[in-house]
């Protein structure tokens, strides 16, 4: 997955997708998350996709509820996936089997 399916430029070591909903209130805590993980960490990128406004993306990947989160590596493969507010020991262990 590159720059044109995510609508942002993925990072050089790995990018954190996270889908969201305008209503999800786990997203907003999912956003916070994910965004510390990728400041601590150089070379990763937190892209956040509205799922509502990507119908495409979402039914082509399979995403049933948000957030969802997806690890990419540098070549744009997904990694890992999971549904639901992640923790951060578990994004940054995911992080691990991308970079």
């Amino acid at each position: 997955m590159g720059a044109a399916e995510l609508g942002a430029e993925p990072g050089e070591r790995a990018s954190l997708v996270q889908f969201s909903s305008a209503f999800c209130q786990p997203c907003r805590a999912t956003r916070r998350i994910l965004a510390e993980v990728a400041a601590m960490v150089e070379g990763v990128a937190h892209i956040e996709i509205d799922a509502e406004k990507n119908l495409d993306l979402v039914r082509a990947l399979g995403i049933e509820t948000t957030p969802a989160v997806l690890v990419l590596d540098a070549g744009g493969r997904i990694v890992r996936r999971a549904a639901g507010m992640p923790r951060k020991a578990d994004v940054i262990a995911a992080l691990g089997a991308a970079v």
